[in-house]
């Protein structure tokens, strides 16, 4: 079994008491104020973030993506505008 997936496994076994010793006290005490739902909203709202950061991180690619190839066209362009140059002479 990989290591990474020991420690993810061992931190979902993890005891709340243990696991929640080295919060600070006023994350501990609203954590302990939470009801069952707002958990599964918080649960939600992680996987929502997750979510959102991946889509962003695509879509930066496809824009810095397509100025690429709008630069790359133009270059090629240019290129070919200045070869034909040549053979005009």
């Amino acid at each position: 079994m990989p290591a990474g997936r020991w420690v993810q496994e061992m931190k979902q076994e993890a005891e709340p008491v243990t696991a929640m010793a080295e919060l600070p006290k006023e994350t501990r005490e609203f954590l302990a104020r939470l009801r069952p739902d707002d958990l599964e909203t918080l649960e939600d709202g992680v996987r929502l973030v997750n979510a959102v950061k991946t889509v962003g991180t695509f879509f930066k690619w496809v824009i810095v993506g397509l100025l690429g190839f709008a630069v790359g066209t133009v270059m090629f362009y240019e290129s070919i505008v200045k070869i034909l140059g040549w053979l005009r002479w």
